[in-house]
């Protein structure tokens, strides 16, 4: 190949990385169009396969008195979407890998009143205490204040043509539900989250 043909090569791969620079800079209305609700790119890229792996540092709780035992080191869990569907209900991978929504009312923890952890179903992290738990009315499980704030992730959520901010687990960035400024004291927060994203372990289990 000569130097003109080489020269020509490099600009329309130049050329190509522009374009794609451009489109993921669209913004989230191209995303909305290209990522139906459910199937967000960050969920969908979890059918590749496994990457690199992730060392976090999480706080971990006992489940026996939901003693605070300290910061823990743990890898992130990172799975293809064939696991994920082997460890979770259909359900569940709906609403944890797709940001789906369960109905409300539907939910097995909503009314729970019994004390004791919240985990995540997908890896286990601990992110809610049952004592902050209160009876929002709105049919899901609502809390005023995760575990930890290192067990969770929060991020800007632009579909249903509304800004939102939407909870995700640490451990595993799998969807757990939205957190809105409407709750009780001391915090005012209403982490309103999905019950097929919880596991609950009840005191002294």
């Amino acid at each position: 190949m000569n130097t003109r043909s080489i020269r020509n090569v490099q600009n329309e791969q130049r050329r190509s990385f522009l374009r794609i620079l451009a489109l993921g800079g669209a913004g989230v209305a191209a995303t909305a169009l290209l990522w139906p609700r459910g199937a967000s790119p960050l969920a969908t890229a979890s059918a590749a396969a496994p990457t690199a792996v992730k060392d976090l540092i999480l706080e971990c709780f006992a489940d026996a008195d939901g003693r605070h035992l300290g910061p823990c080191h743990v890898q992130k869990l990172v799975l293809t979407d064939t696991q994920w569907r082997q460890r979770l209900s259909a359900d569940a991978f709906d609403v944890m890998r797709r940001e789906a929504t369960e109905r409300p009312f539907s939910g097995q923890y909503w009314n729970l009143h019994a004390k004791g952890l919240f985990r995540c179903p997908g890896c286990d992290t601990a992110l809610f205490d049952a004592s902050t738990k209160f009876d929002s009315g709105t049919g899901w499980p609502s809390f005023w204040q995760p575990i930890a704030k290192a067990n969770i992730v929060e991020s800007n959520d632009y579909s249903l043509g509304m800004v939102r901010t939407k909870v995700s687990c640490a451990g595993c960035d799998s969807h757990l539900g939205h957190v809105f400024t409407d709750g009780p004291r001391p915090t005012g927060l209403r982490y309103c989250m999905n019950s097929v994203a919880l596991r609950f372990v009840p005191r002294g289990a």
